[in-house]
């Protein structure tokens, strides 16, 4: 069983150069967010039940999300007052 959205987001917290895309995007997922669209590397996201939050554009490097990608999101949870379920 992989990681619950929790422990990404810890994990993401304490180092955001070292987050795998996949875990990324499970933690906007647990926050509510549904992948709209795919054009090659670019995965955009907008939030299903709250369209005012902005969406989140994210993008591989090499397996990782890119580390300024990662803070944009932490930042976004902050701001926003996201949860994880």
């Amino acid at each position: 069983m992989g990681r619950t959205g929790a422990e990404i987001l810890e994990q993401a917290r304490r180092s955001q150069a070292n987050v795998r895309l996949g875990d990324l995007r499970r933690l906007v997922e647990a926050a509510g967010y549904v992948l709209r669209r795919q054009k090659g590397s670019h995965h955009v996201f907008t939030h299903a039940a709250r369209p005012e939050v902005p969406l989140v554009n994210l993008q591989s490097d090499a397996g990782n999300a890119k580390p300024y990608q990662v803070r944009q999101v932490l930042r976004l949870f902050d701001e926003n007052d996201l949860e994880v379920q």
